[in-house]
C-alpha cells in the first residue's frame, strides 16, 4: 500500500549519529531528525557543549543523548562507534558534519593545517562511515549517510576568501559521496551530501566580519544567509524513506549563490 507523506518522513524507531552535533549546522540537522522521530545522539570534542545541546534537544521533547569524541583521531572515531552501537544498537542514519576550517593564501598555507583540514573534513569520514556500514547497516542492507560538503567545495570563493584547504576538502566529499553511493547501493545504503552556503556560525563567524553579513547575503539572489531551519528539510528528506530513490547527489542550500558562480 502506498503510503502517505506523513508516513514516507516519519522516523520514529530510527536512530541517528551526528557528528559535530553541539551547535551550528549539526544541532540544526540534530534537531530535524529528532522532531521527525528519531532518537538522535550528538558527538562533538567538548562535553559542556554537548551537554547543552542535548539539554535544548531534550526540552523540544526528542529523545537525545551525547558522546564527547575528536574525530580527528581514529581512535575516538572507533571508540565514538562502539560506546554508540553498545548504548543505542544499530546506527540507521549517519551524518557526518565534523568539520575545521583555515584562511590563508595558497602560497602560505601551512602544510599542518591542509592535513589538518584534510583529515577531519575528509577522512574522518570515511572512516566513521566504513565502520558503521561494516558493524550496522550492510547486514541488516539499510542505511542513510548524510555528508555535510559545501558550496565551497563547487570552485572558487570571493574574493578575500582564502580557504583553498577547505574548498579542496569540500570538494572531496561530494565526490567521496557519489563513489561511495555508487558501491553501497547494493547493500540499500543511500549516501548524499547537503553542499551549504553561508549560514551564521561559530565557524564563519570570522569570514561574516571580514566580508560583511550584508555582503554576503547581497550575492544570494534569495538576498540573505541561511538561517536556523534551512537545512532542516533536506535533512528529514535524505535520511527518511521520503527520499529513498535519491543517492549519490549534493544540493546546495544556499540562497541560490551557487547559480550564479556556476557550482
Amino acid at each position: 500500500m502506498t503510503r502517505t507523506i506523513q508516513q514516507l518522513f516519519d522516523l520514529k524507531g530510527k536512530t541517528a549519529l551526528i557528528t559535530g552535533g553541539s551547535r551550528g549546522l549539526g544541532l540544526q540537522m540534530a534537531h530535524a531528525l529528532g522532531e521527525a522521530g528519531a532518537r538522535v545522539l550528538v558527538s562533538s570534542r567538548k562535553a559542556e557543549d554537548l551537554e547543552a545541546a542535548t539539554a535544548e534537544l531534550q526540552a523540544a521533547g526528542i529523545d537525545a543523548r551525547w558522546i564527547a569524541a575528536d574525530c580527528s583521531k581514529e581512535a575516538d572515531i572507533q571508540r565514538l562507534a562502539d560506546e554508540s552501537l553498545q548504548r543505542l544498537g544499530d546506527i540507521d542514519i549517519l551524518v557526518n558534519n565534523a568539520g575545521a576550517a583555515w584562511g590563508a593564501p595558497a602560497e602560505d598555507h601551512p602544510v599542518e593545517a591542509w592535513d589538518k583540514v584534510m583529515n577531519l573534513n575528509v577522512r574522518s569520514y570515511f572512516i566513521l562511515s566504513q565502520i558503521v556500514a561494516k558493524r550496522s547497516m550492510i547486514a541488516r542492507k539499510s542505511g542513510r549517510i548524510l555528508n555535510t560538503a559545501s558550496i565551497a567545495g563547487l570552485g572558487g570563493n570571493p574574493s578575500g576568501m582564502n580557504t583553498i584547504a577547505y574548498n579542496t576538502s569540500k570538494g572531496a566529499v561530494i565526490n567521496f559521496t557519489r563513489a561511495l553511493a555508487a558501491e553501497w547501493g547494493k547493500y540499500g545504503i543511500t549516501v548524499n551530501a547537503i553542499c551549504p552556503g553561508f549560514f551564521p556560525s561559530k565557524m564563519t563567524v570570522g569570514t561574516l566580519k571580514a566580508m560583511g553579513e550584508e555582503k554576503l547575503a547581497a550575492h544570494a539572489p534569495l538576498r540573505r544567509l541561511g538561517d536556523d531551519e534551512d537545512l532542516k528539510g533536506l535533512t528529514v528528506l535524505y535520511a527518511s524513506d521520503a527520499g529513498k530513490h535519491i543517492t549519490g547527489q549534493w544540493l546546495a542550500v544556499d540562497g541560490g549563490v551557487s547559480v550564479i558562480t556556476g557550482g
